[in-house]
């Protein structure tokens, strides 16, 4: 398995039920696979470099995890549908092998 690390974006009006939610789908995601959630990190609400969806500010969450590379397609495709999730980025960290 491969090491990840996966920054979620998500809209600052949810409530916080509502965003713990979307972190548990977002790890069962990456458990759905056999991956290995290393740790999740709430980085919280900061300000924007410029507005998404009419926000001018961001929840942000940080998920380092291991995973295949097969199974990032799948991630990504989910996220790029689900709607509270401004933005998302996956990167591959060769440092934490």
């Amino acid at each position: 398995m491969k090491a990840y690390e996966m920054l979620l974006l998500f809209d600052p009006s949810l409530d916080e039920e509502t965003r713990e939610g979307l972190v548990e789908k977002a790890q069962g995601l990456i458990t759905a696979e056999g991956g290995v959630v290393d740790a999740v990190e709430s980085w919280g609400k900061r300000r924007l470099a410029f507005e998404i969806n009419d926000a001018t500010d961001g929840d942000y969450v940080l998920i380092n995890f291991h995973n295949t590379p097969d199974a990032i397609a799948e991630i990504d495709r989910v996220l790029h549908i689900t709607d509270p999730v401004f933005r998302y980025m996956i990167l591959r960290r060769d440092d934490r092998e």
